[in-house]
């Protein structure tokens, strides 16, 4: 009987290399075909825009693809566990690894050891590559694939509520106090709701309180006449740079730090940071999904190929990974909602199907 937690350097480079080539290989299948769809989908809207050929379908595709390689990845780790182990029980192998000694544990190492360098490159691929691009896309879409946006985080059409008036930006850039509007209308309604007075500017910056308007121009809805006003006036002073983070805060387009100081611009204005913090802690949840895949996917390993059950303990390993991705979807929900705390919502599903995995492969393996 042996305790150690590896097999032997040959049995680890020959199943993990098994194993990693059988992850690109799935994943290469998947993104490519969805990118294929995805992109019919939406080359009618960027070949739309005035200017755009066969180029700006390739830069689609470069900014989609790395989020489609983040999303599907847990996915591949997934199929090619099945694939994988199903390949070595056919061909008698893992029998003649458990007649050599080893526990399940043992022969399930070297994918937890493949699972475990595949999350972190996730993650760090996440935070690197995949927020850039889908900071860009989204501002791309926001212009109807117009001229990209220099700036991947300006936030484009806010409207943002002054009381019972209504404030509106074409596009906001920078952060906190040094944050620039521009475009700016600012809508005066009445006590019942309509609209008395529209003032339009080129560009705003924050007075602590309101905004400054630059050249701001009237126009009086009920006489039809325009209002002028002296330069820099301030107008919608219940309005703050916070509001603006509220509307447009994007945890897919923000890294780990950068959604942090979201967050405590949000909390420090006096608001419910629930969501955002549920998908700080699913950043991290997320990727590290990979590891649980070779442990809900076991079950596939054992038991005779010739006993004609193999078909359906793989079947019992797909739905099990499933399950997983379905109650981590319903539990981030939940936690949007305020019906679970984010912590609890992010990480529950990981712990509990790390049990499950573990209580099914116990009970019928060792």
């Amino acid at each position: 009987m042996q305790f150690e937690f590896f097999p032997s350097r040959t049995v680890m480079l020959y199943i993990g290399r098994m194993f990693a080539t059988r992850i690109i290989a799935v994943l290469l299948m998947l993104v490519l075909i969805l990118q294929m769809l995805d992109l019919l989908s939406e080359s009618g809207r960027i070949l739309a825009a005035p200017g755009n050929g066969q180029g700006e379908l390739w830069t689609y595709v470069s900014l989609r693809m790395p989020q489609l390689v983040s999303r599907f990845l847990p996915y591949s780790v997934l199929l090619a566990t099945i694939i994988t182990l199903m390949t070595l029980n056919q061909n008698s192998e893992v029998i003649a690894l458990k007649a050599a000694g080893l526990s399940a544990h043992q022969i399930l190492a070297p994918l937890f050891l493949v699972a475990a360098v595949t999350a972190l490159l996730t993650l760090g691929f996440t935070e690197r590559v995949v927020v850039r691009s889908s900071a860009t896309l989204k501002a791309w879409q926001a212009v109807d694939y117009g001229p990209i946006p220099r700036d991947s985080a300006v936030k484009t059409n806010v409207w943002l509520q002054d009381g019972q008036n209504i404030l509106f930006a074409k596009a906001i850039e920078g952060r906190g106090a040094a944050m620039h509007m521009r475009d700016v209308s600012w809508y005066r309604r009445d006590p019942g709701g309509v609209v008395v007075e529209i003032v339009r500017s080129p560009g705003a910056t924050y007075a602590k309180p309101g905004w400054h308007f630059e050249k701001p121009t009237g126009f009086d809805v009920q006489s039809a006449r325009r209002t002028t006003y002296p330069p820099s006036q301030v107008f919608a002073k219940a309005v703050d740079p916070a509001q603006v983070v509220i509307r447009k805060a994007d945890a897919d387009g923000e890294s780990l730090p950068q959604l942090t100081e979201s967050i405590n611009a949000i909390r420090a204005a006096g608001y419910r940071t629930s969501e955002l913090e549920g998908k700080w802690w699913h950043k991290i949840s997320g990727p590290l999904s990979a590891l649980l895949m070779p442990l809900l996917g076991a079950v596939a390993a054992f038991g005779l190929a010739r006993s004609g059950r193999l078909f359906v303990r793989a079947v019992i390993g797909m739905a099990l990974g499933f399950a997983y991705f379905v109650v981590d979807n319903a539990a981030l929900a939940m936690g949007n909602f305020g019906g679970y705390p984010p912590i609890l919502a992010a990480w529950a599903p990981f712990f509990l199907f790390l049990l499950i995995g573990e209580t099914v492969l116990v009970r019928t393996e060792e």
